[in-house]
């Protein structure tokens, strides 16, 4: 009964309040699609976070996509043990290298005084599901090896039954406990990229944050407030 409700149910609930969520924040709210950057504010250690943080987490995604994609690509790979030990080690490379990004990201906002005044409750909400979502994708990756192949055998197909309104949750009713977080805690991460300033993923080339050169930054409230310039990279 509870898969059911959580990897049957939920998926629709959460994906809907995304949808909506994002024609909500567009149509009211649009001049706060961006990441409010805080790079003015302290800089040194946004660096050092958020390189290894997009780097890491962003072609882990990349990977998880591809697989969504064609997971039969997946099986092929893996069909040698060499080349699935290769996948395996790089899997869980990124995700320590996403795990110190992380860290560092938070370790700046708490001891920052400057940004830690920026930060909203939304920041801490998707701080904290961001850290419960890295810590158990390296879970899976410690203690229950092969995850690549169980995600394209397992997650793939349930994903696919969600798209296609016909829930399978058997594909996913026998996976470890960790994993179920792991796949839950990502589905709540959609629903509450709207209300946070992630929001901004959805719309704009990630990479292009990495090589990005210097620009001019505007802050627009919806109460009349000074516009803040400031030029960063």
């Amino acid at each position: 009964m509870a898969d059911q409700i959580f990897f049957g149910a939920a998926p629709y609930v959460l994906l809907t309040i995304a949808v909506v969520g994002l024609f909500w924040r567009f149509s009211t709210n649009r001049y706060s699609w961006s990441t409010q950057s805080s790079q003015f504010l302290e800089n040194r250690t946004l660096f050092f976070g958020s390189f290894p943080w997009h780097y890491g987490i962003i072609t882990i995604l990349v990977g998880h996509f591809i697989a969504f994609l064609i997971p039969s690509l997946v099986f092929a790979w893996n069909g040698a043990p060499a080349r699935l030990y290769l996948l395996e080690l790089v899997g869980l490379a990124l995700g320590f290298l996403a795990l110190f990004g992380l860290l560092a990201l938070i370790y700046r906002r708490i001891t920052n005084a400057r940004v830690k005044t920026m930060t909203s409750s939304w920041d801490v909400l998707i701080l904290i599901i961001l850290i419960i979502q890295v810590v158990t994708g390296l879970g899976n990756a410690i203690f229950y090896r092969w995850g690549s192949n169980w995600y394209a055998a397992a997650a793939v197909p349930w994903m696919w039954s969600i798209l296609k309104f016909n829930p399978n949750v058997d594909f996913v009713r026998n996976l470890p406990l960790n994993t179920k977080i792991h796949i839950f805690n990502a589905m709540i991460f959609i629903g509450f990229i709207p209300f946070s300033r992630l929001v901004h993923f959805v719309v704009i080339n990630p990479y292009k944050y990495l090589v990005r050169p210097y620009q001019v930054v505007r802050w627009y409230h919806r109460n009349p407030k000074t516009e803040n310039i400031v030029q960063y990279k």
